[in-house]
């Protein structure tokens, strides 16, 4: 996918929005973000210990990004974008991703990708992994890519897109027309409507939270899928969100969902699951952990607070790469798990066929 993000330039978005100066960045062949003159990283200090007008500019640059990873996602990886709820066309509304034939194809199997908290958006893992380390280590289009070529379906959720913010709006309209100065106003960059006092967010239904608009998609979209096997891969917040829904949901999860990668989880099974043993058994044979860890990739890493299933070392010390560095391991996972379940489901035809034999002998 690399070489057709060069025909897919994050340069015309700088370009529209009138940052050429401030913003002399594209990716290059690579996926990285360089410099277009001097080819050097990203670098925050723009503006001599400026630090409002730097953070503006940051986060102009994240809003870029936002933009041009959606474009990738349809363009690239072939996603459709479905806005949530569909009926809603005159108000604030959400939406997410997802492959062609995620619903209607009951032959392959379905991955649910949800990210951490924060300003990161639907194909993200880390809008800091990007800037700094590219689009193979901050984007989710490498795991995208990697399950679309292992015949998966693939869902990719927008968690964090909970409310419209007026004043913000009004300000990145701005930096679209005019280099406008950084205002005094501080840029609201948190996880839910819910947490701020501003009037002028507007949530959107079905979406206030990411733990709504998980609830929202699983009702409305995942759980209308019959005889699909589910796969979740979840980072950070991403884990207590799967966890709330298993708990709300607790038959139709356990019923669709082989299995789950939780990925620097902040999920805590004691608080959110309590002492339900057929969710415990649950999450124990159909859940697995990596973690940031000194110790190379897969070997065992288990805290003393998180015994509940098996955890192992995602490769790195950073929760921002934790995504990419343990993204092989998690698909050869999977494969493990979808082969476990065929045989159990075959094994459970086997015995009921020769019940039937026997009966039919006997009669």
């Amino acid at each position: 996918w690399l070489p057709v993000t060069q025909k897919l330039s994050f340069r015309k978005f700088i370009e529209q929005s009138d940052l050429l100066e401030e913003l002399k960045y594209d990716f290059n062949e690579k996926a990285e973000l360089r410099h277009t003159e001097t080819h050097g990283p990203f670098a925050f200090n723009y503006y001599k210990n400026v630090l409002e007008k730097n953070s503006k500019r940051y986060w102009a640059l994240g809003h870029l990004l936002e933009q041009y990873i959606y474009e990738l996602l349809e363009k690239v990886c072939k996603l459709q974008k479905v806005y949530i709820p569909p009926e809603a066309d005159e108000e604030p509304r959400s939406f997410f991703f997802m492959s062609e034939r995620a619903l209607s194809n009951h032959r392959s199997a379905l991955l649910v990708l949800l990210q951490d908290h924060g300003v990161v958006r639907a194909g993200q893992w880390s809008q800091q992994a990007i800037i700094h380390h590219g689009l193979q280590h901050g984007s989710q289009i490498p795991c995208i890519q990697m399950a679309l070529q292992a015949h998966y379906d693939v869902i990719v959720l927008n968690p964090n897109d909970n409310f419209v913010d007026q004043q913000t709006g009004k300000e990145w309209k701005g930096l679209l027309t005019q280099n406008v100065e950084f205002s005094s106003r501080k840029m609201v960059q948190t996880e839910s409507f819910s947490h701020q006092e501003s009037l002028q967010c507007i949530p959107k239904r079905c979406s206030n939270t990411p733990e709504e608009h998980m609830a929202y998609i699983w009702d409305y979209f995942i759980s209308k899928t019959e005889g699909k096997d589910v796969a979740f891969i979840v980072h950070g917040y991403g884990g207590l969100v799967f966890m709330d829904l298993l708990v709300r949901k607790k038959w139709d999860v356990m019923s669709k969902v082989y299995a789950v990668a939780l990925i620097d989880s902040e999920h805590h099974v004691g608080h959110q699951l309590g002492s339900d043993v057929q969710l415990l058994e649950w999450v124990n044979q159909h859940c697995r952990e990596w973690v940031t860890s000194p110790k190379p990739l897969d070997k065992p890493a288990t805290t003393i607070l998180k015994k509940e299933f098996p955890t192992v070392s995602a490769g790195t010390e950073k929760h921002n790469l934790a995504p990419s560095s343990s993204l092989q391991s998690i698909f050869k996972y999977f494969r493990k798990a979808l082969k476990a379940k065929a045989a159990i489901n075959f094994s459970r035809v086997s015995i009921v066929t020769r019940s039937s034999t026997k009966r039919k002998q006997s009669a």
